[in-house]
């Protein structure tokens, strides 16, 4: 494994890039592989890339690593127990007897019929000369809007037909002020219909995406050290870790050469990772770096939880926690302990297990933890046992995790474990982000701190490395302040509802949630905060649907979009939600109960009742109220409940702006 060596330091700054075709001179040099690098197109070639010319891979690891992955991903085997195997080809792994499961699903179906792994640059090219209504035929649908998912591309049909949203791998959250100049760029390309999210796993996806344009952006990706692959789908997502790592006071261990080493792994180097690519449903993983517990351990498939045995550091094993349309869990604690040198090989075994024993069936119980309770824990472990090193796991360390530890608020401003440096933690309202504010947060990163921004599973950023001297005229910044010129203040100091407020797309951009949720949640967060004096943060989730992308399961309150009764009686269903209380984060990780579901339209003085009576809030006075509150109030009077969401009503570059009905 890489050494817990901490990020460097003010590190000297680049001048800006003019604005045209922004791509990252830092890691220009002799092209060598492009971006779908599958085994079968580059077999025998180098890996090195653009990214990194010394490193192999798109992420920096150490050669020590890099040998550990490659020696890993040799490993052909699969249980012969179990559903899956090799290929005719050996390209990729596929269900061996599809007519022995029972109640294969559709998606299962669609990876049968053609891998989404014999997909090639090649197709991206040819298909970028075609117009899109003339591509979407019967024929092509599948490769459309499933498997192109595997390359980070999600079809967008209801809501915005012909475009795409875009996810990327972003390791433990970290970017560079020049990727994401790049990435503002592209959004600023994709016109009215572009923008793009902070998400729950510390990662960015864009929107509004043409396939005529992807073979550049990939392109333009690779150049500085980006990728998308493997991002959706039936994959590994992306590797979250602590958002302060290198730079807490407090810190346990860096987790960020530990995620850069887990993708690498996950990918392959870039070449899509074809052991691993057909797993029977998405798998989270986090690496956890601090006692905050940023990452969410107890929602993860797979969290690493630092501890020692025997004088050695490494880490104790949670597996299986999850969130469904039909069930949610929390992780639970595999016992055992992992040696920091075999952290991918428990990542491997782990996921081979998954890959080979995972139902198949239904969607809804394909997730690991399923397959933990069919198996039961004490196989499930022996199994994984049996493929690490030496063929055995040793049971649970010391851990290093202060449970006592009450959780550190990052927004605002503070103290790096580096003299005379602080990290700065922005709120971004919903998690809601523009091409111009994404050049403004690159400028600001540069200027300001070391030209790095951390992304938060809260939807937020953190602005490390900024000198004392520099910490007045970085809060005196615009964005930051009145957000004027802009679609949204990203304050460092943001109201106690805002400040924690978490949201899926919602129906402005995906086809199965029931409602808005973005900008429906930042318009109820403003109105309450407008009406209500709060003694403690409160922490509201928004979800569209019963996915729950949104996470309303470990909320204070969380919001999950249905359709309820008219609440003034007349026949017909209105946009509604099931509401959530008593989830939890931390170490007292608990999952909330559903206590009532509420039409959307009253949601102002139900919430402000749960507010006094579970969180001691006080309703203020009419006097009170300033007038910044009495225009929140006025936008959620306004507000077009029942619209059926939609870019025509809540416009892709509003930032919880709408189009009056």
């Amino acid at each position: 494994m890489a050494a817990m060596n901490h990020p460097k330091i003010g590190a000297p700054r680049r001048p800006a890039p003019r604005r045209g075709s922004i791509r990252c001179d830092s890691v220009r040099g002799s092209r060598v592989a492009n971006f779908l690098n599958l085994r079968k197109i580059f077999s025998g070639s180098s890996e090195t890339t653009k990214a990194s010319g010394k490193a192999p891979g798109i992420f920096p690891v150490s050669e020590e690593t890099a040998e550990v992955i490659r020696q890993i991903n040799k490993n052909e085997y699969v249980n012969e127990e179990g559903r899956v195997a090799w290929s005719s080809s050996r390209e990729y792994i596929e269900v061996k007897d599809p007519k022995k499961e029972k109640g294969f699903n559709n998606f299962e179906k669609t990876k049968m019929k053609k891998n989404p792994m014999v997909l090639t640059m090649e197709n991206f090219r040819e298909w970028a000369k075609v117009p899109f209504a003339e591509l979407d035929t019967k024929e092509n649908a599948e490769d459309i809007d499933i498997r192109l998912k595997w390359f980070g591309l999600f079809h967008r049909r209801k809501q915005q037909y012909g475009k795409f949203m875009m996810r990327l791998k972003l390791p433990n959250g970290v970017v560079t002020s020049d990727q994401l100049r790049v990435l503002a760029q592209i959004t600023e390309e994709a016109g009215e219909g572009g923008c793009g999210d902070i998400t729950t796993r510390q990662n960015f996806q864009l929107r509004g995406i043409t396939l005529q344009d992807v073979p550049d952006i990939f392109d333009r990706l690779e150049g500085c050290g980006l990728t998308t692959i493997q991002s959706g789908m039936d994959n590994v997502r992306n590797a979250v870790g602590s958002p302060i790592a290198g730079i807490d006071p407090l810190e346990i261990v860096d987790t960020i050469p530990v995620c850069n080493d887990l993708t690498e792994y996950v990918i392959d180097f870039g070449k899509m990772n074809e052991r691993i690519a057909n797993l029977p449903r998405k798998w989270n993983v986090c690496v956890v770096g601090s006692h905050d517990l940023y990452e969410h351990p107890h929602i993860n498939d797979l969290a690493y939880m630092p501890a020692t045995k025997n004088g050695e550091f490494g880490y104790n094993l949670l597996v299986g926690g999850f969130f469904s349309a039909t069930k949610c869990e929390e992780a639970i604690p595999l016992d055992a302990f992992v040696p920091e040198r075999h952290v991918i090989h428990a990542c491997d075994s782990i996921l081979t297990t998954f890959r080979d024993f995972g139902a198949r069936s239904s969607r809804q119980k394909c997730r690991m933890m399923w397959l933990i309770k069919d198996m039961g824990l004490e196989n499930f472990r022996d199994e994984v046992a049996k493929r690490m090193p030496g063929g055995a796991l040793q049971t649970e360390g010391d851990s290093l995790v202060d449970e006592s530890h009450q959780r550190r608020d990052y927004h605002g401003v503070h103290a790096q474990r580096q003299q005379g440096l602080n990290y700065v933690g922005i709120n971004v309202p919903a998690g809601r982000i523009q091409a111009k504010d994404m050049f403004e947060v690159a400028r600001i990163a540069e200027e300001y701190g070391s030209g790095e921004v951390r992304l938060t599973v809260e939807q937020n950023y953190i602005i490390p490395n900024v000198p004392d001297a520099k910490v007045g005229s970085l809060l005196a910044e615009p964005l930051l302040t009145t957000g004027k010129g802009f679609a949204a203040a990203f304050r460092p100091n943001p109201g106690r509802l805002v400040k924690d407020l978490v949201s899926c797309t919602g129906n402005q951009f995906c086809a199965l949630a029931l409602i808005e949720t973005k900008a429906t949640g930042k318009a109820l967060a403003e109105a309450l905060e407008a009406t209500v004096d709060m003694s403690r943060d409160v922490r509201m989730h928004w979800t569209g649907c019963t996915n729950t992308c949104g996470q309303v399961q470990v909320a204070d309150i969380g919001f999950l979009g249905c359709q309820t009764k008219n609440p003034d009686g007349s026949k017909g269903n209105v946009d509604g939600v099931k509401v959530f209380l008593g989830g939890n984060i931390g170490h007292d990780a608990s999952l909330g109960k559903e206590v009532a579901k509420v039409a959307c339209s009253e949601l102002l003085p139900y919430t402000q009742g749960l507010l006094v009576e579970k969180f001691g809030a006080k309703i203020k006075s009419e006097g009170d109220i300033t007038e910044e509150g009495r225009a929140a109030l006025k936008k959620w009077e306004d507000f077009p409940f029942n619209s059926g969401g939609g870019p025509s009503v809540f416009p892709a570059n509003g930032n919880g702006e709408y189009v009056k009905q």
